[in-house]
């Protein structure tokens, strides 16, 4: 019988053309955020297990994958099944996020960090999910985060920064929805929902986009979070929300609302729109975003074409202490990496600069490496292929991967004057 030779489930390989659009796509996304100022950090695949499941991930710390301690044995293993106690053997994790490494980086280097700290980290993380369609178990993340900065200038940039981003990468259409946590939880809180159930709430409203208002509420009561005799109350807040986001002062502000957020909210608006006035900005009152660590502001990529974030962020104030010892304002914005490229149209290779020597099988080895070396310092980008019987098939495949030239090299071809290239295809 056949092996399986097929990568795990939720993880994939990429073909040469795939892994060139996905390194030039992110030799994007690095320039336009180095452009401003973010600085490229690396942190390792793995972190210690308490760390990753310190109640900061939200429902990612399930997802994330565990890796065994060594030196385990089958009575290990059988005790802590009997006991229900897994996660004993384990004590270390792979990072389900970048952002808990972050923190933890930036605690263990501080003091050789700026004031300011702006970082771009892009690189894979893991996640036990079901795999699906846009959803992997093995995923790139691409984050910018600055960590010392209180005031909505970190979120103004990081807005901006990523916007530029997406327009840089030929992504027309997008808008940023943004909302803030204390708006969610006055708006829960107005509804005598349980502290305890604030989560649960948090998860029906963030569906509303799909359900309804009355599906949001229907959920609620129905989960016994929400008093029926609430329900009308929940109902015209929600709808009053909906009309127009950025229009809720004076007397159109519901009783309810977190006055200091929303103006904080509208302060990010205006200062984006002063900066860069391209970016729609979308006050939405049902985002959620689902990580633990969430403390201010919130937002969200949204294409109208497509019914999935394609990437959010927000603040974070309380995890850098968790970790540091002492506190440190933070906010951080991450592209969904793996949602975006397959919506980017493949980029045209430049098949002026790449050629392929096809030669003959007697001719020796120093002579083809001297013609490709030659051929590469004038910026050529350069292709041995040994003649086959089926020089059609080859000099097609190699078309495909974006070459436009050939030329045949013999036993007697001495230089690249020599050389006489015609067109592929």
């Amino acid at each position: 019988m056949a092996q399986d030779v097929n990568p795990p489930r939720g993880m994939r390989d990429f073909l040469p053309a795939e892994k060139a659009k996905r390194e030039r796509l992110l030799a994007v996304i690095r320039s336009q955020y180095a452009a401003r100022g973010f600085e490229e950090i690396e942190t390792p695949v793995v972190e210690d297990a308490a760390r990753l499941h310190s109640g900061l991930g939200g429902d990612n710390e399930k997802l994330a994958f565990g890796i065994l301690k060594r030196g385990l044995d089958s009575s290990d293993v059988s005790a802590a099944a009997a006991s229900g106690d897994l996660a004993s053997l384990t004590d270390l994790g792979l990072r389900f996020d970048l952002t808990v490494p972050l923190a933890r980086f930036y605690a263990t280097n501080r003091a050789k960090l700026p004031g300011v700290f702006k970082s771009i980290q892009i690189a894979p993380v893991w996640r036990a999910e079901r795999p699906q369609k846009g959803r992997y178990r093995q995923f790139v993340q691409c984050d910018i985060d600055i960590i010392g900065e209180p005031g909505i200038l970190a979120e103004v940039e990081l807005i901006t920064a990523t916007a530029a981003t997406l327009t840089a990468l030929g992504l027309a259409g997008c808008r940023i929805r943004i909302n803030h946590r204390a708006i969610l939880r006055h708006l829960i809180a107005s509804w005598k929902i349980a502290p305890k159930s604030t989560d649960r709430a948090l998860i029906t409203i963030d569906k509303e986009d799909k359900i309804g208002v009355d599906g949001v509420v229907a959920e609620l009561v129905a989960l016994e979070l929400l008093d029926a005799d609430l329900a009308d109350q929940a109902r015209a807040d929600l709808g009053e929300l909906a009309d127009d986001g950025w229009n809720l002062t004076g007397e159109n502000a519901p009783a309810w609302l977190d006055q200091d957020a929303y103006a904080q909210l509208r302060q990010i608006r205006d200062a984006v729109k002063a900066a860069a006035p391209e970016v729609p900005l979308i006050f939405s009152h049902n985002l959620v975003r689902g990580m633990g660590y969430y403390t201010g502001a919130i937002f969200e990529i949204q294409h109208p074409e497509f019914g999935y974030s394609l990437g959010g962020g927000g603040r974070y104030d309380g995890m850098i202490g968790r970790f540091a010892g002492t506190d440190a304002p933070a906010a951080g914005f991450s592209i969904g990496f793996e949602r975006i490229v397959d919506l980017i149209p493949d980029a045209e290779a430049d098949a002026e600069g790449a050629v392929v020597l096809l030669h003959d099988k007697d001719v020796a080895p120093a002579t083809l490496i001297a013609l490709q070396t030659a051929l590469v310092a004038d910026g050529k980008r350069v292709r041995l292929e040994k003649r086959t019987k089926n020089v059609k098939a080859l000099l097609a495949r190699a078309e495909e991967s974006g070459y436009g030239a050939v030329a045949n090299v013999n036993a007697q071809t001495a230089s690249v004057a020599e050389l006489e290239f015609r067109p592929l295809g």
